[in-house]
C-alpha cells in the first residue's frame, strides 16, 4: 500500500470532524501527560516536605535545582529519542519504548526511597525523550496530505495534552498531598501503563505511518534552488559532543553540589576570575553559536531564511518555557507557603461547588469524546476500547472519592462509619476545606480544555490567521 493510499484509509473514519486515529493518539497522550504532570506537580513539594510527613526536608533552592535539572534533561533527551525514531526504530516503537520506561519510572518513585526516586527520574528522562517528540511527529505524518486540517488536529491533540495535565495534577496532587506521596507517584504509573496498552492494541488504525524509518524525499523546491544535503562533518559532531557534554555536566552539577553541601563539584575552579560554572556554560554557548552560524551559511538563501526563522522562534520559545516551568516549581511553592488555603463558611462552599464543576464537567466532555471514538472503532479495537473504559472507571471512582471527602471534611456531607471506612476517609472534628497547593496548577489546563474546541473551529475557518500571527498573539498574552 502506498503512503498516500494508506493515509486516505486513515481518514475514512470520522469522530467530530477528524479521523478516529487522531483520538487514539489523543487518549494515549492524555494518559502520558496525566502521569508526567501529575508526578511533576508533587516533586518539589515532596523534596521540601518535613521528614515526619514523608518528605526529604530539603531547602527550596536544592529542590528547585534538582527539579530544573530533571526538566532540562527531559527536553535534552528528545534529541536522542528523535534520532532513534528517525533512523532506527520508527515513531511507533519509540512511543511504546518511551511509555514503558515512563511506566517503570513512576512505579519506581512510588517506593519513595532515595534509590527508587533517583532511578525513577532517570527512567522518566529517557522515557520522555522517546515519547514526547514522536507523538507529534506521527500527527504531522498522518496529516501531511491534509494540511488544511493540521492546525485543527493539533489543537484537539493539545486539548488531550491538557486534559491529561488537568486530571493528573488534580488527582495525583490530591493523593500525594492528602494521602501519601507514593500514592500520587504510583497513580501516575498506573495510567501511563493504561495509555501504553491502549496505543499498542489500536496501532493498526495508523496504517503504515510510523512503522519504520524511511529515506525522506528531498523537497523539490530545495532542489530547484540548487540546495543539497548538508550532513554533519566529523569536526562538527565533535563540537556538538562538547556542547552536549558541557550542558549535561552543568545541569547535573548544580543539584549535585547543593545536595552534597559542596563536597561534589565538577566545576570547582576559576579561570580568569570566572567560576567554573560560568566558564562551562559560556564555552558551550559560544561553540553552539559558532556552529549554528557556520551551518546556516552552507545552505541556499531560501533554506537559510527558513532555518533562521526557526532559530528565531526557538529563541523566543526559551522564554515561554522558562516561565511555564515555574508552575510546578516556584508557583506551587508560593501556593503552599504563602497562600491562605484554609477555607470555612461560604468560601468553603463556593470552592467546593466550583471544584466539583471543574472536576465533573471536563470528565463528562472527555467521556463523550470517548463514546464517539467507541462508535467508530469498537468492532476492530474492542480490547483497546475496554482498557480505555476501565481507565475512566478508575478516574471516576477517585474523583468522586475526592469530592466526597472534601464535602465531608467541610461539614456539608454526613457519612456513616461504614461508608467512611469503605472510602478510607478519617473522621474529622473541625469542618474546614484545605485547598491543595497543587490545585492552582490545574487552572492553566482548564482554560485550554475549555477554549480548545472554539479555537479548533476558528483554525479551520476562513478566519484562520497565519502561524506567525498565532505565535505572536500567544507570546503577547
Amino acid at each position: 500500500m502506498s503512503d498516500q493510499s494508506s493515509n486516505q484509509e486513515f481518514f475514512k473514519s470520522n469522530v467530530i470532524g477528524h479521523p478516529a486515529g487522531l483520538f487514539v493518539l489523543f487518549f494515549t497522550e492524555m494518559w502520558e501527560r496525566f502521569s508526567f504532570y501529575g508526578m511533576r506537580s508533587l516533586l518539589v513539594l515532596f523534596f521540601m516536605a518535613p521528614l515526619v510527613k514523608g518528605g526529604w526536608e530539603w531547602e527550596q533552592s536544592t529542590a528547585s535545582s534538582l527539579f530544573g535539572t530533571y526538566v532540562g534533561l527531559v527536553y535534552l533527551s528528545t534529541m536522542l529519542g528523535g534520532y532513534f525514531a528517525d533512523k532506527v526504530i520508527g515513531f511507533r516503537w519509540a512511543v511504546v519504548l518511551g511509555a514503558s520506561l515512563m511506566t517503570l519510572g513512576h512505579f519506581s518513585m512510588s517506593f519513595e526511597t532515595q534509590f527508587s526516586i533517583y532511578l525513577g527520574l532517570i527512567l522518566l528522562v529517557f522515557g520522555n525523550g522517546f515519547f514526547k517528540p514522536n507523538m507529534t511527529s506521527m500527527i504531522s505524518e498522518l496529516y501531511k496530505y491534509k494540511p488544511e486540517k493540521k492546525d485543527g488536529a493539533y489543537t484537539i491533540f493539545y486539548m488531550g495534552v491538557n486534559a491529561g495535565a488537568f486530571f493528573g495534577i488534580l488527582l495525583c496532587g490530591y493523593l500525594g498531598e492528602k494521602v501519601g506521596w507514593g500514592y500520587g507517584f504510583g497513580l501516575a504509573g498506573i495510567f501511563m501503563f493504561f495509555g501504553t496498552l491502549q496505543f499498542w492494541l489500536a496501532q493498526n488504525i495508523f496504517g503504515e505511518t510510523g512503522l519504520k524509518p524511511v529515506q525522506k524525499k528531498i523537497d523539490e523546491a530545495a532542489l530547484n534552488d540548487g540546495d543539497k544535503r548538508n550532513p554533519f562533518q566529523t569536526w562538527q559532531l565533535f563540537i556538538i559532543g562538547i556542547c552536549v557534554t558541557l550542558a549535561m555536566a552543568w545541569l547535573i552539577n548544580s543539584p549535585m553540589t547543593k545536595i552534597s553541601k559542596g563536597a561534589l563539584n565538577i566545576f570547582n575552579f576559576e579561570f580568569m576570575g570566572y567560576s567554573g560554572n560560568t566558564v562551562a556554560i559560556l564555552t558551550g554557548l559560544v561553540l553552539f553559536l559558532f556552529l549554528l552560524g557556520y551551518r546556516l551559511m552552507q545552505y541556499s538563501k531560501i533554506t537559510r531564511d527558513k532555518l533562521m526563522a526557526v532559530t528565531f522562534f526557538a529563541f523566543i520559545t526559551i522564554f515561554f518555557w522558562a516561565i511555564f516551568e515555574q508552575s510546578p516549581n516556584s508557583l506551587t511553592v508560593f501556593a503552599e507557603k504563602y497562600t491562605d488555603r484554609v477555607l470555612t463558611g461560604n468560601a468553603s462552599l463556593i470552592f467546593l461547588i466550583i471544584n466539583s464543576l471543574m472536576t465533573l464537567v471536563p470528565l463528562l466532555i472527555i467521556n463523550w469524546v470517548m463514546f464517539k471514538l467507541f462508535k467508530e472503532t469498537f468492532k476492530k479495537y474492542a480490547v483497546a476500547n475496554i482498557i480505555l473504559s476501565f481507565s475512566f472507571v478508575i478516574i471516576w471512582i477517585i474523583a468522586l472519592w475526592m469530592l466526597a471527602k472534601d464535602y465531608y471534611t467541610a461539614g456539608y456531607l454526613t457519612l456513616s462509619d461504614g461508608v467512611l471506612d469503605a472510602l478510607k476517609i478519617d473522621k474529622v472534628t473541625t469542618p474546614l476545606t484545605e485547598v491543595p497547593a497543587t490545585w492552582f496548577s490545574t487552572l492553566n489546563s482548564l482554560f485550554i480544555i475549555s477554549l480548545a474546541p472554539l479555537f479548533s473551529k476558528v483554525w479551520e475557518s476562513k478566519y484562520n490567521p497565519n502561524a506567525n500571527f498565532k505565535y505572536a498573539l500567544g507570546m503577547i498574552f
